[in-house]
């Protein structure tokens, strides 16, 4: 670790011959990235003056860099606000980029603000959101090294399979028996087909309060979008509305679900208006994504020691329990997923933190 920050260093004073002034941790993932924040003793850019930056870290053994580099760049094409890239180290896998602030969505939400700046912070989540979904097309990578890749069934397969793998197997240590085999397989298979009829567009994967920074002008800024694909159209609100860190009423997520879902009509993304369809598309997608951020939790848990994490499944959890029990075709999943629980003394009923 020491000897990447004195790479970094070196690389900055060599490139702008400029003496570092401020040098610290700026925020980490969930993945083996790593961000700084930097200012330098005497001015490197001109227009416009430029007092922070960021750096990230990504190692080349564990991180591939060009992915992050193109959808960046065609995030920003769109017009939504990602980091700026000023330069770029590919030997090292080092990037120096404009700093989106220190504020997530988190830290304002969870803020008595009352409910009209939850309002304006969603409001301006989804703009962008759908800026993205109208803007950027599989195609727009034609000339670039990334190509956006399927939210295929064998990937959203392998991403649920991460719940028997790490929640049930490792955290519950449960075996699983044929029949348990059965059950899940049939409640993928019922997720997995409800994904692939909805429409295709640009997924960001993980557009939450912890990636969407708040900003005074062209907000949000947006992170963590490396991972982007083609998937289907609810898929990142989702993650927006069903967050893992925060909750909300759920007669007020239908609210937003439903503005939604107008916005997507009226920009020709959705051509069929039927609001019972698209209402089961977002609770079964939550639910293939919430089996998925159980699983995942765990295994940052267990595999890569960030235990923290493991606050966040009990949240997730509830989500899971209160939108499939909606839906008769996941009473056995239900079953199995609180007999595994069982064995760590889970309540019935979470409590979840509802900032209105």
């Amino acid at each position: 670790m020491t000897q990447r920050i004195e790479q970094i260093k070196q690389w900055l004073s060599q490139k702008y011959q400029a003496d570092i002034d401020r040098f610290e941790p700026a925020s980490s993932d969930a993945s083996f990235r790593r961000y700084f924040r930097v200012s330098f003793q005497n001015s490197v850019f001109e227009q416009p003056p430029q007092q922070l930056f960021i750096v990230m870290d990504a190692p080349p053994d564990k991180e591939a860099l060009t992915p992050f580099i193109d959808i960046d760049r065609q995030i920003e094409l769109v017009g939504v606000n990602v980091p700026h890239i000023y330069t770029i180290n590919r030997d090292a896998s080092f990037i120096l980029m404009s700093d989106l602030g220190n504020i997530p969505y988190l830290s304002m939400l969870c803020t008595d603000s009352g409910d009209d700046w939850a309002e304006k912070l969603y409001s301006d989540a989804m703009s962008a959101l759908l800026v993205m979904q109208r803007g950027i097309q599989r195609d727009s990578f034609v000339a670039m090294d990334t190509q956006l890749q399927d939210y295929s069934s064998a990937l959203l397969r392998q991403e649920m399979q991460l719940l028997p793998d790490w929640y049930a197997k490792v955290h519950c240590q449960q075996e699983l028996s044929t029949a348990d085999e059965a059950v899940l397989e049939q409640a993928m298979k019922h997720l997995i087909d409800s994904a692939l009829e909805q429409p295709q567009v640009f997924v960001h994967r993980d557009y939450h309060s912890r990636n969407l920074m708040y900003v005074k002008e062209h907000n949000p800024g947006v992170i963590d979008f490396q991972d982007a694909l083609l998937g289907p159209i609810t898929y990142d609100l989702v993650s927006l509305l069903r967050d893992s860190y925060i909750a909300w009423p759920e007669e007020q997520v239908y609210d937003w679900v439903e503005q939604y879902r107008e916005m997507l009509l009226r920009e020709n993304l959705l051509t069929e208006n039927d609001r019972t369809k698209f209402i089961r598309w977002f609770d079964w997608m939550g639910i293939q994504r919430q089996l998925k951020v159980v699983g995942i939790f765990s295994r940052l848990n267990y595999r890569d020691g960030k235990d923290n994490y493991l606050n966040d499944i009990p949240q997730t959890l509830e989500y899971l329990f209160n939108v499939a029990s909606r839906y008769p075709e996941f009473d056995e999943l239900l079953k199995l997923i609180k007999r595994w629980g069982q064995t760590l003394d889970l309540p019935e009923s979470i409590s979840l933190h509802i900032p209105l």
